[in-house]
């Protein structure tokens, strides 16, 4: 069982994960009767169990990992050590910012037409900016245990970040507890990890024998606007803020994110159960532990490039299949506004889908209509969904190392 073990971790996880895709494409491909059929969907819903108790554990696990992590980054931070959240942040919004403005720019160059038709759509959207920054703040003030419970993210980093600066003035062995917690708690995490390969071969299995190509298809424009939109601002703009800020080749960084982070974010479709994911992986770039425990998960609660590019997308083209012009000048506010909406995803049920009916009301596009672009969202999900939480998720740890000069120094 050993040198199973052994022979396991020496083909090396990326290659495994690869593996299990082509092994979930294929197994699907024969459960799905509309691309090539001959095996039972019982077989699939078997297989699709391995997904489900992946993403299951990542997510069981990850707000306990980033609440002691904080907790132990702040307790034992010493006076002067310098640490880049704030660099960390500007990043993020800048990012996102361009992300919105970049999917102006597509949704004028390739406008897109839908197909409207009516979907049900169980949650309700938020009304205004307003509630949506309530609805943050009142996730900050919940009940610590209740938020480590319900995943919650925002009350878990504020929760860790005020008992991390009550036990500042601990003695050595309770900080030296702490520190040990946390060890041990980043170990499961890495156990957790190494069944990233049989948690895709389940989910891809599970994509492909339920929803097979057919759906995706009729929106193909629009999941081209919207893919194209995310993969530009991967490899083009993302690289440009990098560069910018670290005056280094940012491809290496960009493509260790993409490989490392963004794989892993596309299949299991939760920024949150990749918490632990870029963790490890911020460990593996040397980065500053005081900064990563921190921006990380903040990333994954506010960094929302690809959920401002589907807000935009979406909307402009709601407006563009109703006739109604929209100028440059609108456009930008636009931007602004799916900016700050897009930092409260996370916190809004339904995340990013349900933000559109905001974005809408800014045109006048009426709220019936708005509940049926985010039904098409729900439709083609799958891609846009996937897609999305790769590009926010990577993106979270690629900025946490180019605001780090301990990267740079390292990497030189």
């Amino acid at each position: 069982m050993l040198k199973l073990i052994q022979a396991y971790q020496r083909v090396g996880l990326v290659p495994l994960i690869v593996i299990g895709l082509i092994l979930g494409i294929l197994v699907g491909s024969l459960a799905n009767p509309t691309i090539i059929g001959g095996l039972s969907m019982s077989v699939a819903q078997t297989i699709s169990i391995l997904g489900a108790l992946f993403v299951g554990a990542l997510k069981a696990i990850a707000p306990l990992l980033v609440f002691i992590l904080i907790i132990a980054a702040i307790s034992q931070h010493k006076s002067g050590t310098q640490v880049n959240v704030r660099s960390t942040l500007i990043l993020y919004m800048a990012g996102t910012f361009l992300a919105a403005l970049t999917a102006v720019v597509a949704s004028f160059l390739f406008p897109t037409e839908l197909i409207l038709k009516a979907g049900e759509i169980s949650q309700t959207p938020p009304s205004s900016l307003a509630e949506v920054i309530k609805a943050l703040l009142t996730n900050m003030v919940e009940n610590p245990v209740k938020s480590i419970v319900n995943a919650n993210y925002m009350g878990v980093l504020s929760w860790a970040a005020i008992l991390g600066l009550a036990l500042r003035h601990a003695s050595e062995h309770t900080k030296q507890m702490i520190n040990d917690l946390a060890e041990a708690v980043s170990s499961v995490v890495k156990w957790v990890i190494w069944f990233a390969p049989l948690g895709v071969f389940g989910l891809v299995t599970q994509t492909i024998a339920e929803t097979g190509l057919s759906v995706l298809l009729s929106y193909a424009r629009l999941l081209a606007v919207l893919v194209g939109s995310m993969v530009f601002i991967a490899l083009v703009v993302n690289p440009l803020i990098v560069f910018v800020k670290t005056r280094k080749n940012p491809y290496p960084l960009v493509f260790t994110c993409l490989k490392e982070s963004g794989i892993t974010a596309f299949f299991t479709r939760s920024s949150a159960a990749n918490i632990p994911v870029n963790l490890n992986l911020a460990h593996k770039l040397g980065l500053h532990e005081d900064t990563y425990s921190i921006t990380i998960p903040l990333g994954a609660t506010i960094n929302m490039a690809g959920a401002a590019i589907t807000i935009n997308v979406m909307t402009l083209a709601a407006a563009h299949t109703l006739g109604i012009h929209v100028d440059f000048g609108s456009a930008l506010l636009l931007s602004v506004v799916s900016t700050l909406a897009a930092a409260g995803a996370s916190g809004v049920a339904g995340g990013s889908l349900l933000l559109i009916p905001l974005a809408c009301s800014f045109f006048n596009i009426p709220d019936t209509i708005a509940m049926q672009v985010v039904a098409i969202g729900f439709i083609i999900g799958v891609v846009q969904d996937s897609v999305e939480t790769a590009l926010n998720s990577s993106t979270d740890v690629l900025f946490t190392a180019a605001a780090d000069p301990k990267y740079a120094a390292y990497h030189r």
